[in-house]
């Protein structure tokens, strides 16, 4: 293995656990983010609804005084009918009359309507609240345990870049900034080693000649398939352990 490779490895080890972190966190985020996108969505309709039934209202105390003055106006032409004793008069006020009544009649159909939409609408936002409100509770607890998972995050994640940061004044700042840049790009690990002539990053075979230069750890060697950074892993001896010896074979004694 290059020996500048041998101070990336575990800076790499440390960025391998940050980046699960970040990845754990946007997923714990997104949680949180999606039960705050369903209140306020809630909380939208029940504004949006509220503003409706005030409308309706509106329109209903209008209605209303526009029934009234219909009203007072057959009054006041039933009045002047049983003062006329010309027919003539007579006739021309039961005309007016019936059109006053006819009038009355469309506005008291569309109160009704009106009445009837409130009711309906205000039962709609009885439900939106009631909704909001079992929302608002139910997701407490998971909210509470959202917000402690992150902070938990936040706390561990500072630990591994303290880490980090010590290692970093140790490595090569050339070979370091060849690995961001990588680390950058594709958010994975970027020194991996050969196995079985294939790269371990992308998994495809490698020729014998780039395996040799691997081997030998003379320079940097970077994947021809995915840029990587090779190294060889070489296999650690277990200190103290003698090599175990082939059993001799024993002579036949000839008779």
């Amino acid at each position: 293995m290059h020996e500048l490779l041998k101070d990336i490895l575990p800076i790499q080890e440390f960025d391998m656990q940050m980046i699960q972190l970040m990845r754990l966190k946007r997923e714990r985020q997104k949680e949180l983010n999606n039960i705050n996108s369903i209140k306020n969505d809630l909380q939208q309709k029940s504004m949006i609804k509220d503003g409706e039934i005030i409308e309706l209202k509106k329109n209903i105390r209008i209605y209303e005084g526009e029934l009234k003055d219909i009203v007072d106006k057959i009054k006041k032409l039933e009045s002047q009918q049983n003062q006329v004793k010309k027919v003539e008069e007579f006739n021309a006020l039961s005309h007016e009359i019936s059109q006053a009544g006819r009038e009355r009649a469309t506005k008291e159909q569309r109160l009704s309507d009106l009445y009837d939409k409130v009711a309906a609408e205000g039962d709609i936002l009885k439900s939106l609240n009631e909704s909001l409100e079992s929302t608002s509770e139910s997701s407490k607890a998971l909210e509470v345990e959202i917000k402690e998972s992150i902070a938990r995050i936040n706390k561990e994640g500072q630990g591994i870049k303290s880490q980090r940061d010590a290692l970093v004044g140790k490595a090569d700042p050339e070979v370091f900034h060849i690995y961001e840049t990588l680390l950058k790009n594709k958010k994975d690990r970027v020194v991996v080693s050969i196995e079985n002539r294939c790269c371990s990053g992308c998994h495809i075979v490698l020729t014998a000649q780039h395996e040799n230069l691997v081997r030998k750890g003379e320079r940097l060697v970077f994947c021809e398939h995915c840029s990587r950074i090779h190294y060889w892993q070489e296999s650690e001896a277990i200190e103290g352990v003698a090599e175990p010896s082939k059993p001799r074979r024993r002579r036949r004694t000839t008779k």
